[in-house]
């Protein structure tokens, strides 16, 4: 067996069922387990990825307009590594390399045919089946069920630690900054999960852009920025999109110290088995009483507002 993964949760995947011994290859946002980067790169974007929100955005819109798709697939790369399994994703053409971006790859060249398996997390429900649809393609299925049992066990464990507060904050998810975005498809279940109200997005549904008017009509008690693919340092450089407008310091949960950075890349965009670790960020940032901060400063922060002098 021979696997080459191009989505960073399928990775994931690959390493929780045990197999992470037979993954020949990586895409270029594949970055955990750390031994993975070992491993030849078959994708790239294909686009400068180093502006800022606006930037990207426009880069981004721009690229579809004049190409299938965002990534670059190596079909030169992928065919020298002789897979017989491939993991893609069908969800979003901007998050991951795509399903068509694979069989465009393969259509060219090949003289394989290795197995497709296009993973599809639209919510918890999909991230479920998707551990499943690897784990049966793969041969592992008894594996398989019990990573979904234990990665549900855990998560039932935390709800109900944040259930028993009896608190019921209500929460804006920030998938982006400029243009505004608020987290959807499994976030808005995640938040429910701990009692918690998710004022933006739809739970099964993609990432809708809003207002910022909307975000204070709303006055969430929280905030959480987690912006899509970046690290804590660059959610950071990136929060002037929302603290140089003039009505964020009047928000509630600015002027209460209630607005949170977290790591989106490695946690919050990646729907993998680490979920686990994204519903305790929220539940650490939501309900201090109740949970010890162990993921703080690696995996999110308490953002300080800025004083005048």
């Amino acid at each position: 067996m021979r696997i080459v993964s191009l989505i960073a949760s399928a990775t994931e995947i690959v390493d929780a069922l045990g197999l992470g011994e037979f993954q020949v290859g990586r895409s270029h946002e594949c970055d955990h387990p750390a031994a993975i980067k070992n491993l030849p790169v078959c994708t790239a974007p294909r686009f400068d990825i180093s502006g800022d929100s606006r930037e990207i955005d426009r880069r981004v819109r721009q690229t579809l307009r004049e190409a299938p798709s965002v990534y670059r697939v190596f079909d030169d790369i992928l065919e020298s590594l002789g897979p017989t399994h491939i993991l893609t994703q069908t969800q979003c053409q901007v998050c991951a390399v795509s399903l068509a971006d694979v069989e465009r790859a393969l259509s060219n060249r090949f003289t394989t045919r290795p197995a497709v398996v296009a993973l599809e997390p639209n919510s918890l429900a999909d991230l479920r089946n998707d551990i499943m649809r690897v784990a049966r393609a793969c041969g592992v299925e008894s594996r398989g069920a019990a990573l979904v049992a234990s990665i549900d066990g855990r998560m039932l464990k935390i709800a109900a630690l944040a259930r028993a507060t009896g608190k019921h904050p209500r929460v804006a998810l920030i998938e982006w900054q400029e243009p505004l975005m608020a987290a959807g498809n499994w976030m808005p279940e995640l938040v429910a999960m701990l009692g918690a109200e998710n004022l933006f997005g739809r739970a099964g549904a993609h990432s809708p852009w809003m207002n910022f008017e909307d975000l204070v009509a709303a006055d969430p008690d929280a905030i959480v920025v987690a912006p899509c693919g970046y690290d804590l340092e660059r959610t950071r450089a990136e929060m002037h999109w929302l603290e140089g407008r003039p009505e964020w310091p009047r928000l509630g949960a600015v002027r209460q110290g209630q607005v949170f950075l977290a790591d989106g890349n490695q946690f919050f965009n990646r729907p993998g088995p680490r979920v686990v670790e994204t519903l305790e960020i929220l539940a650490e940032v939501l309900f201090p009483e109740a949970f010890a901060p162990r993921l703080e400063r690696r995996a999110w922060e308490i953002r300080t507002p800025v004083r005048s002098s």
